[in-house]
């Protein structure tokens, strides 16, 4: 009885299993009456002001119905200038490059409105929206209403966000250079020379300085002008320039907006946030390409994170790309 048992649940395992891994008859799905649309955010990391959120917005209806004659996306904030909406709706071939077809006039923007009206007999189009963040989004939050119109007299509507725009500030492929601009402000995101450091001596937090040594690993470096003379070999500081920074060297962090390499990683304003600058030196040297430092400003009032995109023997000097938040 055991045995017919088992052979009865193995047979009844079979037969359930075989009918499960029989193909189903495909069918064309039922094509729905009326105008409808969808959107998607194609952007990811952070929301920096000076970049850009891209969405895709996809309208269609039947081609019985009518044809779509304009798209319309109005953001609770008004973008920067260079805000607009794609007159051309892309598709990806076969080799996975986009292809565009025209279907309308450039979009025009007014306020915080930016429209497409169509010129092509289309019954659906995919668009792509570029919102430039603009200074006025800075540490809010944005939404957007994306609308699509038929001539047929239906109207669309789908919702987006709110997005929390970052509260910091961002600075790209700023070169330094040993000797030369080698002081840098956290303030102002920029490297002075000897004598321009010295008329800003108060904003000063950095000195960067290359030197090479068969005995020591310490080429490029970035010091704070409190550092111990052993950390700043050979160097004569401006008037004034003495301020106490606190700086951890890290690798491998190589955020997205700054490296704008293939990692998926982002720093964002929480980082800064929570970052311990508790027993940090005041110094960093032998810093390397794709490395980077957390810094935190004498007064507490900016933490930053400088990634080196780029570093130079020959030249003795390094480009570096900086994130910077207001603490205070």
């Amino acid at each position: 009885m055991q045995l017919k048992y088992y052979s009865l649940t193995l047979l009844t395992l079979l037969v359930v299993f075989f009918t499960a891994c029989q193909d189903e008859e495909y069918s064309l799905p039922t094509l729905e009456p009326g105008l409808h649309n969808d959107v998607i955010k194609r952007t990811l990391g952070p929301n920096v002001v000076g970049l850009n959120l891209e969405f895709a917005y996809a309208m269609a209806l039947p081609q019985a119905e009518g044809k779509i004659i304009s798209a319309q996306v109005e953001a609770s904030i008004a973008g920067g200038p260079a805000t607009y909406m794609e007159y051309r709706s892309f598709r990806t071939n076969s080799s996975g490059v986009d292809v565009p077809a025209i279907i309308g006039s450039p979009s025009v923007t007014s306020g915080t409105k930016t429209e497409v009206v169509f010129s092509k007999d289309t019954c659906a189009a995919t668009l792509r929206y570029f919102y430039i963040i603009p200074e006025e989004a800075r540490g809010k939050t944005v939404s957007f209403t994306f609308s699509a119109k038929a001539s047929n007299g239906q109207t669309v509507t789908y919702s987006m966000g709110p997005y929390n725009i970052a509260k910091m500030d961002m600075k790209l492929d700023l070169v330094v250079s040993d000797n030369n601009n080698s002081y840098i402000s956290i303030a102002d995101m920029t490297a002075y020379n000897a004598t321009t450091a010295a008329a800003n001596a108060a904003k000063i937090d950095l000195v960067y300085l290359y030197r090479s040594y068969t005995t020591a690993a310490f080429n490029h470096a970035l010091v704070a002008p409190s550092a111990n003379p052993d950390y700043k070999p050979g160097i004569t500081l401006p008037a004034g320039v003495s301020n106490s920074a606190k700086i951890w060297k890290v690798w491998a962090l190589r955020d997205q907006h700054l490296a704008r390499l293939q990692y998926g990683i982002y720093i964002d304003d929480v980082d800064f946030q929570q970052i311990d600058f508790t027993g940090a030196p005041d110094y960093a040297i032998n810093l390397r390409a794709e490395a980077g430092t957390w810094v935190e400003t004498a007064d507490g009032t900016y933490r930053a994170y400088i990634y080196i995109n780029k570093i130079d023997n020959a030249k003795k000097e390094m480009t570096i790309s900086i994130k910077r938040f207001l603490m205070k």
